[in-house]
């Protein structure tokens, strides 16, 4: 009986010792197995030059996209730069523009009153102590109303002994003359002025001929043309 428990002991001692040898067979091949299916390190090495070079070729591409779509934000930026400094100088102009048009419509509504001050005295000659004062008296509200003219940059033109320029004067008299030569201004008949040197309002003038010039048939021929045609009736479209 104690000889059977024996071969039991030592059998049960060969089954596990077959055991162990089963598992360490086992193993050794699955160690081998994961060694083949796993990349050596030359594997290893080309596999990560390839992922860092695809990193690097997505990376400069995506810089290269930022680069072009910053130089049209760029682009864009100073284009809209520009167009809004010519927009705030030609809103600035034509602030300007608009202003001197309002004053120099105001001034010249004031002018007529200024012709009428200086013909005034130029054709009033007081006499008695009375009128003296009172011509004293508009003459001195004439010269208010000068100055404020002035300071306003308003100028009278001078014209007598000038040659006539169409830009400035306004001929409405031309007669022979042998003091002054041709096309010379020999009288104001109405005086011109300048704001800040823009002309305000032309001077009307009488223009010298030139010595002892008369008016010739041709000089008097386009005009009788203009008479004769602005005489004529003009059809009705019945007839």
């Amino acid at each position: 009986m104690v000889e059977n428990q024996s071969d039991k002991i030592e059998n049960k001692d060969e089954k596990v010792s077959d055991e162990d040898n089963l598992k360490e067979i086992l193993n050794i091949d699955s160690g081998e197995a994961n060694e083949a299916n796993e990349p050596s390190p030359e594997e290893k090495l080309n596999i990560n030059d390839e992922d860092l070079k695809s990193t690097i070729s997505n990376n400069d591409a995506r810089l290269e996209q930022l680069e072009k779509e910053h130089e049209t934000l760029k682009s864009q930026y100073v284009r809209i730069a520009a167009d809004f400094d010519n927009f705030r100088k030609r809103q600035s102009r034509d602030q300007d523009d608009l202003k001197i048009q309002l004053v120099s419509k105001s001034l010249t509504a004031i002018l007529p009153i200024v012709d009428n001050f200086e013909r005034a005295r130029q054709q009033l000659k007081p006499e008695s102590e009375e009128a003296q004062a009172l011509h004293r008296s508009y003459q001195g509200l004439y010269k208010q109303l000068v100055d404020v003219l002035k300071q306003q940059g308003v100028a009278p033109m001078r014209v007598v002994g000038q040659q006539f320029d169409p830009n400035l004067h306004e001929a409405v008299l031309r007669e022979p003359s042998d003091e002054w030569n041709e096309d010379f201004i020999i009288e104001e008949l109405q005086r011109g002025y300048h704001l800040d040197g823009k002309v305000l309002r032309h001077a009307l003038v009488k223009v010298s001929m030139g010595p002892g010039k008369q008016i010739s048939q041709e000089e008097l021929e386009p005009d009788k043309v203009e008479e004769d045609m602005a005489s004529e009736e003009i059809p009705s479209e019945d007839n």
